[in-house]
């Protein structure tokens, strides 16, 4: 799988992406998100992952004294490989980490062949 170059990003977010024998599973580190600023969409063989962390305002007119965490929009798009059943993708988002599922077509799975002996 490989990540394309386009799309810019303020926001670095972290992926992980492991093969299974019946699929490929991607979990990006998206702490402290709201569903509703986070998509997930496939195209013409590539799938994205994008969305944006919005800088919680808060009142009375405070100082910020210390900034790490980034704001900001972000995107990550990954070529799928053509093992992957497009129309079966899933996703779901649990404790700040959005896990995409790519299920494999039947014909790419691992399967074990039973060697005859003669």
């Amino acid at each position: 799988m490989n990540e394309s170059a386009g799309g810019m990003s303020r926001i670095a977010i972290a992926v992980d992406i492991r093969e299974k024998d019946q699929q490929v599973v991607i979990q990006a580190d998206l702490p402290g998100m709201e569903l509703k600023d986070i998509d997930v969409h496939v195209e013409n063989g590539y799938l994205t992952i994008s969305g944006e962390r919005k800088l919680e305002e808060e009142g009375g007119g405070n100082n910020d004294y210390w900034v790490e965490r980034s704001y900001g929009r972000f995107s990550r798009t990954f070529q799928l490989p053509e093992m992957i059943d497009v129309a079966n993708i899933g996703a779901t988002y649990k404790n700040g980490v959005l896990e995409v599922t790519l299920p494999k077509l039947e014909a790419a799975r691992l399967r074990s062949i039973a060697v005859q002996v003669h």
